[in-house]
């Protein structure tokens, strides 16, 4: 008789280890301490969370002042100081517990949540895993209290001296927690999170002045004159104000199926970033992030933006309390809305009314002159102008850019005839390009050509940054000297995030031919930039990027440079829309034979299309 095979247990055998294991351990309640670690692991993810926290619990004790000092990228030394309304001296230990609060008593006040903090976890988090000193005195007290706090648990006490306000010094941050100091990002990357959460709240309240020192240096102040325009300067200068557009209540002409006022302002469209990070959305006072009305704003400018460009918007949603679920998730910079696809609407509309001159204001009328309405844009096509017009009919200046001594003046063409251009000595090899004919241009922005077989259109903006690229590589390699000194600096506006970012970045940048200096608050004077770069406007050019390096979240440095010098490049090239003369589509042919990897743009584009003759002809049926 067969034996019958042995069934299999219900679970791998290291389960049954592991349940027996557990199986024998009591249940019990974590302690205080421990449960406070852990807690701490949701609220205090890095130093940024600190100043979220004790920034937020400023603004809900009703501060007109808070100041931020910031030493070693928040590890050594976070402290928040402001004139609010105080702590009693008989309730400071009271705050430091778990779930301590006093902007909830009931289940109906969750329900209408009017303050930016309500859980009662942040202080208690904090404390957990570091040191804190904090003095408060609550109005009406003829002295302060001093507490001392080491991972949680009381050291000391005291009366002290004190003006009405909160003093809270958290020092040696996650000194408890090895493996969560372990991975925090670089000292200049925790300053930045820092500076973006600091403005973004002084935009949305501009009575409040904010003061933000690094390392005892003033990186970021603002008057508290309530004026929304102030801070707008304060944070990114009055050339991005001048191109901001008011959006306000008044901009909805029809009913809504949502009650909520939409304010703010956004960035007139010829004026864009490279990605999302200019889209700040506040709700109710609180700073959070949507996806979906992310979305809508950047709904708002279909058509307008070119593709993989996005705005600028500064938008101050209100809702009634009940509308909003602001008790999604610990950091409490995710909510839920009662009726988002009606708010999605909303927003959309706002937006696509003011950026079409549809809404009564158009500038935000803070000051005079403030905001100005959208530039006006031409197209190269159109009624009175053909899409694909003769060389000899278009008037074009000269390029400024540098084209090898390939070309030959317009006026040197028209006395001696069609010019032949000097071509260029390039290694034969597989994947070059054959030896071309210029035709013509179409669209300006096509080059047309005849090569030993068929028709090829070349991008002139893709074939030039691949020439710029390869050019620029190679003068590397030769260790060139890249940079080309200004005759005027050029000074630039930052937000204090962006000038960390240049300031963490200098040797980089002064590696690939920018020189950088500081020129007062928020910011910087550009002395030189690289010579590829020497008929562009040197500030735009160090914009953009910056605007790169804040969208490259990878960590090897290799690749950020190869995205800078990318971005270089692309400033440099000549753009589409630009009518080139004939010389100047020689020379920029001949250049691009003589690339080693022709076909692509540095970004990975195709800078040409070939049509061979046989195409042609079945194309026109004959064959």
């Amino acid at each position: 008789m067969r034996q019958q095979p042995r069934a299999k247990p219900a679970f791998p055998q290291w389960s049954t280890i592991a349940l027996m294991t557990n199986a024998q351990k009591a249940i019990h309640v974590l302690s205080d301490h421990l449960a406070s670690q852990i807690a701490a692991g949701e609220v205090v993810e890095r130093p940024f969370s600190v100043v979220k926290e004790l920034v937020e619990n400023s603004i809900d004790a009703g501060a007109t002042t808070i100041t931020i000092d910031v030493r070693g990228g928040g590890r050594e030394l976070i402290q928040v100081a402001d004139n609010g309304g105080g702590i009693a001296a008989g309730e400071i230990e009271t705050a430091f517990l778990r779930h301590a609060t006093s902007k909830l008593n009931s289940v109906e006040d969750l329900q209408s949540i009017r303050t930016l903090g309500f859980r009662g976890e942040a202080l208690a988090s904090i404390a957990a895993v570091s040191h804190v000193t904090i003095a408060s005195r609550a109005a009406g007290e003829a002295a302060g209290t001093r507490l001392i706090l080491e991972g949680g648990q009381t050291i000391r006490r005291e009366h002290v001296g004190a003006p009405q306000g909160t003093v809270i010094a958290v020092e040696h941050l996650f000194y408890n927690v090895p493996a969560r100091l372990k991975f925090l990002k670089s000292i200049g990357t925790e300053k930045r999170l820092i500076d973006e959460f600091v403005t973004r709240y002084a935009l949305a309240y501009p009575g409040i002045r904010f003061r933000l020192t690094h390392d005892n240096r003033v990186t970021f102040q603002t008057t508290g004159s309530g004026r929304l325009a102030d801070v707008l300067l304060a944070v990114y200068g009055p050339d991005t104000v001048r191109q901001l557009l008011r959006v306000g209540p008044d901009g909805a002409a029809e009913p809504q199926t949502v009650e909520a006022d939409v304010t703010g302002v956004v960035s007139d469209p010829g004026m864009n970033w490279a990605n999302r990070g200019q889209i700040n959305l506040f709700v109710n006072g609180r700073w959070v992030r949507d996806a979906r009305l992310t979305f809508a704003v950047v709904q708002a400018y279909h058509t307008l933006l070119p593709v993989g460009r996005y705005p600028m918007a500064l938008l101050f949603l209100t809702l009634p309390p009940e509308e909003v679920d602001v008790n999604v998730h610990p950091t409490k910079v995710e909510v839920r809305f009662r009726n988002e696809g009606s708010l999605f609407g909303v927003v959309q509309k706002a937006i696509r009314q003011t950026l079409l001159g549809t809404t009564a204001a158009r500038d935000v009328g803070v000051w005079p002159g403030a905001f100005t309405a959208p530039h006006e844009r031409q197209s190269w096509a159109g009624p009175d102008r053909p899409a694909f017009a003769p060389l000899e009919e278009v008037a074009q200046s000269r390029m400024e850019l540098s084209w090898g001594g390939a070309g030959v003046d317009e006026e040197d063409e028209t006395a001696a005839g069609p010019a032949v251009p000097l071509r260029v000595d390039r290694p034969t090899g597989d994947g070059r390009l054959p030896i071309m004919r210029v035709v013509g241009q179409v669209g300006a922005a096509y080059i047309i050509t005849e090569g030993p077989d068929g028709l090829y259109l070349i991008d002139q903006h893709a074939a030039h940054e691949r020439v710029l690229f390869e050019q620029f590589m190679a003068a590397r390699a030769r260790q060139d000297s890249l940079s080309q000194p200004l005759v005027a600096g050029a000074v630039l506006y930052l937000s204090p995030s962006q000038l960390h970012l240049v300031e963490e970045h200098q040797s980089l940048l002064s590696g690939l031919g920018f020189q950088v200096e500081p020129f007062g608050p928020n910011a910087v004077q550009v002395r030189a930039v690289p010579a590829l770069l020497s008929g562009s406007d040197p500030a735009a050019a160090l914009l953009a990027v910056v605007e790169d390096l804040e969208g490259d979240r990878r960590p090897m440095q290799r690749e950020i440079e190869a995205r800078v010098v990318r971005r270089v490049c692309k400033t440099a090239a000549v753009k589409a829309g630009q009518v080139l003369s004939r010389p100047e589509m020689e020379s920029l042919v001949a250049q691009l034979e003589a690339c080693e990897t022709p076909h692509t743009c540095p970004h990975g584009r195709p800078t040409l299309i070939h049509l061979s003759a046989a195409q042609l002809a079945r194309q026109f049926g004959r064959t």
